[in-house]
């Protein structure tokens, strides 16, 4: 398989996500293997190539230019890594080496030695593009001295050899280097940029424990696939034309991406602000039609869930049933419950329910409806939390689940709540990026430490509601602290809740759990689609690698 035939499938394998930066590193792969461009007969062999560059050598020598370096011992294509043309060589790569440099670092201590006018470029200066960029370190005359460095003349390969080994730059002006890169002088009867997209392709193991680096003996012996000077150059005019290809496939595939985003973004901002109830099933329609192209990334299946829990909190989720008895019907159940509570001495304080006016509200909710504080609708069990230690649950038989601020993180042999509770995190930065849910039902026998708030109600169903009600609204005005985001009970208990007829949260909760049933498969699927395409990018990489039989 040729790269135009690869770049046919592309449709099907770009959904892998790393699909581009593969298609580049395959390209460069074809590179140095022979298979990128067709060997002409009338080019001179790089066996004779590598003659005229020890020639080359000599006479350096001779001149006094460079110094004479024991020749790497010659490799045998047998051992070789991978098959390449008759035409080419495998050759040590110090055989296409004149010279090679170290450096150093001056003195931090010493101010004179910063500053200056000499480019100093150390590991972090390296493998962000080809050529190094001219904003990196400057040193003087006097701290080049220092560092015991030298000059690198341009048009030098500089390379990490530990702290980031194997990465690669070309250096356009005169720099001195630090001591964990190494600058490599050519032959000039040898093409740089081919050169560069062979250490772009090689993978270094090198040695180490802790800092993995490359000796310069173990650098100067990489086998190196040595192509006809002729072959180079036309290797790389091909490298060039199909990285501009890639340039524009990731272009335009970030733009598709963009418009796809900005899409999703606009249906789900229409969802969510329906002015009418028309223009809501139109909306929803549009977005429920389109959902498989409209959910291709992650991104867009969070946003998704987020969309549901929105709807669902502001009674648009599912239809009002005039037969059901209103908010204010359940109101009087949740008083006279915790009034029963109250003189039964398992609660305290005043039961009353003071109702929010509507137009107080967050958002406009169905006459059905009503706005309450969130504390005077829920039971505080938060008295009844009992933290305990890590290196006392060690101790301790893992039965039960401990809980904390984002659900359960250990086990423990007791249990401090026997029936379904709805938990909210108390602390933590959860509550600002929300990377999982903030509210949650426990179940069974469980231990809940001090940093989660536990809240029981008048039904599990009604924690249901809560706990999606919860999930759905910006918790931001409720926290306090920046280095460590908490929301205390006070807070919390002012959170204003839009509570449905209970019969309606019964409805909501079940439509929630069949979308947010969907919103799995949808991700599943998702999986399912990065995992064929990265299997078929494998496959087709493979095939096209493969030696000829």
């Amino acid at each position: 398989m040729n790269p135009e035939q690869l770049l046919t499938h592309f449709d099907r394998i770009s959904d892998a996500p790393d699909a581009i930066p593969r298609l580049r590193r395959f390209i460069l792969d074809l590179a140095v293997r022979g298979k990128l461009v067709e060997q002409d007969p009338r080019d001179e062999p790089a066996s004779e190539l590598l003659k005229r560059i020890e020639e080359e050598k000599a006479q350096l020598v001779k001149a006094g230019k460079i110094k004479k370096a024991q020749s790497p011992a010659a490799l045998d294509r047998t051992m070789a890594p991978y098959e390449i043309p008759p035409t080419w060589e495998w050759a040590p790569l110090g055989e296409t080496i004149n010279s090679h440099l170290g450096g150093g670092t001056p003195s931090k201590n010493n101010s004179t030695y910063w500053d200056g006018d000499i480019f100093w470029a150390s590991v972090k200066d390296v493998g962000k593009g080809k050529y190094i960029d001219e904003t990196i370190d400057r040193i003087t005359e006097a701290g080049l001295a220092d560092s015991s460095s030298n000059l690198i003349p341009p048009g030098s390969l500089i390379v990490v050899t530990r702290m980031g080994l194997g990465k690669v730059s070309i250096n356009r002006v005169p720099i001195a280097i630090n001591q964990d890169l190494r600058a490599l002088s050519l032959s000039s009867l040898v093409s740089i940029d081919y050169h560069y997209n062979f250490f772009k392709t090689h993978g270094f193991e090198g040695t180490g424990l802790t800092v993995k680096g490359i000796k310069v003996e173990e650098l100067l012996n990489i086998p190196f696939p040595l192509p006809p000077l002729a072959e180079q150059h036309r290797i790389m005019v091909k490298v060039d034309e199909l990285m501009a290809l890639c340039d524009r496939l990731e272009a335009s595939q970030a733009e598709r991406e963009s418009r796809r985003d900005r899409l999703v973004a606009s249906s789900l901002n229409r969802l969510n602000n329906g002015a009418d109830a028309d223009a809501f099933h139109d909306h929803a329609r549009f977005y429920f039609n389109h959902l498989p192209r409209l959910t291709t990334k992650r991104e867009h299946i969070q946003q998704l869930r987020q969309a549901i829990l929105n709807l669902a909190v502001r009674g648009k989720l599912v239809p009002q049933d005039s037969n059901d008895e209103p908010a204010s019907e359940l109101l009087k159940q949740i008083q006279a419950g915790n009034g029963q509570l109250v003189s039964k001495g398992t609660l305290r304080g005043d039961v009353t329910i003071t109702s929010i006016k509507p137009e107080e509200g967050n958002f406009k909710i169905p006459t059905s409806w009503a706005w309450v504080p969130f504390g005077e609708v829920m039971i505080s069990r938060d008295g009844e939390r009992i933290p305990v230690s890590k290196e006392q649950r060690n101790c301790r038989e893992k039965v039960y689940d401990y809980y904390g601020a984002s659900g359960v993180i250990d086990k423990i042999d007791g249990y401090l709540f026997d029936k379904p509770l709805l938990l909210i995190g108390e602390d933590g930065a959860n509550l600002i990026n929300r990377s999982t849910p903030i509210a949650f039902i426990a179940r069974g026998n469980y231990w809940v430490n001090n940093h989660a708030h536990v809240l029981d109600g008048i039904s599990e169903d009604f924690l249901r509601f809560i706990e999606l009600h919860i999930n759905a609204i910006d918790l931001k005005p409720y926290v306090t602290g920046t280095a460590q985001p908490k929301m205390n009970q006070t807070k919390m208990n002012s959170i204003p809740i839009a509570l449905p007829p209970l019969t309606e949260q019964q409805r909501i909760v079940a439509k929630v759990d069949e979308l947010m049933a969907l919103c799995d498969k949808l991700e599943a699927q998702l999986t399912t689609t990065h995992n064929d395409s990265r299997r078929l990018l494998e496959a087709v990489l493979h095939e096209a690698l493969a030696p000829v039989v």
